[in-house]
């Protein structure tokens, strides 16, 4: 084959691929995105509210409603719901606590056919494991650099 026949034949594919992938509204995905993000956001804000209401301190209260998100998305994620609310919202479903709350909760939905052990037990942070490491890594390095700076005074 030549090589004008094989950039004829790259040519074409490109053209094809281009044709049947789907273009997507950006404008329309970052809305949806800050419309279930701010929901979520309402919502954690209004349990937070609740417990001042209810003698509370600020901390405990931030406490409570990171509980309560990380409880409902997974109860949500094990009846099916978050990820409907995740394919709707993308982002604004997936960054805040809740989409690694879904996270971790889904692996272990998809691999209890697996047994406790081999399944949940060994796969349950396959998703959220590297969030974990590199979260976890770089709030290392990021400690490494504050202590630096404040030992030179700055």
């Amino acid at each position: 084959m030549k090589q004008e026949e094989k950039e004829q034949i790259n040519e074409t594919y490109n053209d094809y691929v281009e044709s049947v992938t789907p273009k997507a509204n950006l404008w329309l995905r970052m809305a949806k995105a800050f419309l279930v993000g701010g929901l979520i956001c309402l919502l954690g804000q209004c349990i937070i509210n609740i417990g001042k209401k209810y003698g509370l301190d600020d901390q405990t209260a931030a406490s409570y409603c990171s509980l309560t998100l990380v409880f409902l998305s997974a109860l949500l994620t094990g009846t099916g719901i978050y990820p409907v609310i995740a394919s709707f919202g993308g982002a604004g479903a997936l960054v805040p606590i809740t989409g690694f709350a879904n996270s971790v909760a889904a692996t272990a939905h998809g691999f209890k056919v697996e047994g406790h052990v081999f399944g949940v037990g060994a796969r349950i942070f396959q998703i959220a494991g590297p969030v974990i490491l590199y979260g976890i890594f770089s709030s290392w390095i990021l400690g490494l650099i504050y202590w630096f700076m404040t030992t030179l005074g700055m």
